[in-house]
């Protein structure tokens, strides 16, 4: 009978393991003590629903030990939703103690949007700096300026849902910088008032539509860059001096085939006036055959030729003969 009651009692110690390791006894006592009001069936149920009773009893406690009344329920549906419940509960203690009005529901919908909802508290009552890349701009004078800038920015709660991001507020910082710049005639009046930039920037509204509110703009440094108009100049003459020469090609490279085109013709007509010339001795020994042509007239022809002959190199005595260089 012995081994029999060692064996009920072995069993009975399984099972009370079992019910205490699936019953959180341990959490009931301390929601208890801290005042929190649940039952265990509602600890067992969301065991069987898989939320962890931990996070959601421990955050319960911190949440009235604040003053906070919160649901088990709504937890339990931020928990299965996906949310952070313990970011929640401090973002609640945060603004509680911050006077900033934030409702349960609206804190769970900046969480499930995918922001940090106690960061952003935070950011309410300790505003942040975000500081932008260097951003180069032009003025009119053709001088680059490169700008850094520190924006200090407070987020606002009320459109946290849906409201832009940081990048946002950069990109729209590094836009206004670009714009005062490049409306400026001359890069020293930026140098002499770099407020002039945070002014303009700020009169824009460059917070609208985003999750935070610009509180200030300060401009971190202003450095001189390249002479991006004396360079553009430069560029433009020697693109106008390729082309000057471009064209100048073209014309000699078309005076040189119209050249080589007329000594073709002459060479051409040369060649026609041998060809002539070689025609004339076969049309006089046609003429002797035929009886066309006499003797004396063949005399007369070469007279003729002799005195031409004799003309021209008379009328080129008086010409100077051109040196060979």
């Amino acid at each position: 009978m012995e081994w029999l009651i060692v064996i009920v009692i072995i069993v009975a110690f399984v099972l009370l393991a079992i019910l205490l390791s699936f019953v959180p006894i341990g959490l009931w006592i301390r929601a208890a003590a801290s005042g929190v009001r649940i039952g265990l069936i509602q600890l067992i149920g969301m065991r069987l629903r898989k939320v962890s009773p931990a996070a959601v009893i421990n955050n319960m406690v911190t949440a009235t030990k604040a003053g906070i009344g919160l649901e088990t329920d709504k937890l339990e549906g931020h928990y299965l939703a996906g949310g952070k419940i313990d970011r929640v509960v401090k973002a609640l203690i945060a603004a509680q103690r911050a006077g900033i009005d934030l409702g349960f529901e609206r804190a769970c919908a900046i969480d499930l949007a995918g922001r940090d909802v106690l960061t952003a508290v935070q950011m309410s009552v300790q505003p942040k700096i975000i500081e932008t890349p260097i951003v180069a701009a032009i003025a009119k004078n053709g001088i680059e300026l490169r700008a850094k800038a520190r924006v200090t920015v407070r987020a606002n709660i009320d459109r946290l849902v849906g409201g832009a991001g940081e990048e946002t507020i950069i990109a729209r910082v590094g836009e206004g910088i670009v714009t005062t710049v490049g409306s400026a005639k001359s890069h020293n009046e930026v140098l002499e008032n770099p407020d002039l930039i945070s002014q303009t920037v700020l009169n824009k509204g460059l917070d609208a539509g985003t999750a935070f509110e610009i509180l200030s703009i300060d401009i971190a440094d202003v450095d001189v860059g390249r002479n991006i108009g004396a360079q553009l100049q430069m560029d433009q003459a020697e693109a106008d001096l390729k082309i000057a020469r471009a064209k100048a090609e073209e014309r000699r490279a078309m005076a040189v085939a119209k050249e080589q085109e007329m000594v073709a013709l002459e060479q051409e007509m040369r060649a026609k006036v041998v060809e002539a010339e070689a025609e004339v001795p076969k049309a006089m020994a046609e003429a002797f055959r035929e009886g066309n042509l006499g003797v004396m007239d063949y005399y007369n022809m070469q007279n003729v030729k002799a005195d031409t002959k004799m003309r021209s190199s008379i009328s080129n005595m008086g010409t100077p003969k051109k040196t060979e260089e």
